[in-house]
């Protein structure tokens, strides 16, 4: 199965984005996975957020095929255990997914075009965290859900 995560605008903290290298690295020996980055929006100093929701909506929904499952990264998704994460996805590679497209949308969240667009919600959380360090703690937790998979010793539970 691939895997991709599609995300709005560079990381641009360095030790976030060394975390995510490491990840990435990582996740390349379980999957086929590819990080996509959306350009940050310009220009728009007024513009409100249902616009700049409408404009980054439109670049993320260029980067999902129509065949592909797409998971939302949102605050009113499912929330799961790390074995239960592992398990959906265990389940998606059963179903015959080909492509799973996990999305973190921008600051002010998903337009209304890609919530439509999307097969599942997931949340991380019910706190709020900085789209970047949820860039990191996703890919964390798509690693340790394939090191679950196979009984590796990552994961202590």
């Amino acid at each position: 199965m691939n895997i991709k995560l599609i995300v709005v605008a560079k990381t641009d903290v360095p030790y976030i984005q060394t975390g995510i290298d490491e990840y990435v690295s990582r996740l390349k020996h379980y999957c086929d996975f590819e990080l996509v980055t959306i350009p940050a929006l310009k220009g728009l100093g007024k513009a409100t957020a249902d616009e700049v929701k409408e404009r980054e909506g439109e670049m993320i929904l260029k980067q999902l095929a129509k065949v592909d499952c797409t998971v939302l990264l949102d605050e009113h998704g499912k929330e799961y255990t790390s074995v239960g994460f592992s398990e959906y996805l265990q389940k998606q590679m059963n179903a015959g997914v080909r492509t799973l497209a996990f999305v973190i949308g921008g600051a002010y969240g998903f337009s209304p075009a890609v919530y439509a667009a999307a097969q599942h919600k997931i949340s991380l959380s019910q706190m709020t965290f900085n789209h970047q360090m949820v860039r990191l703690f996703f890919l964390e937790q798509l690693y340790r859900a394939h090191t679950i998979l196979r009984h590796e010793k990552y994961h202590n539970a």
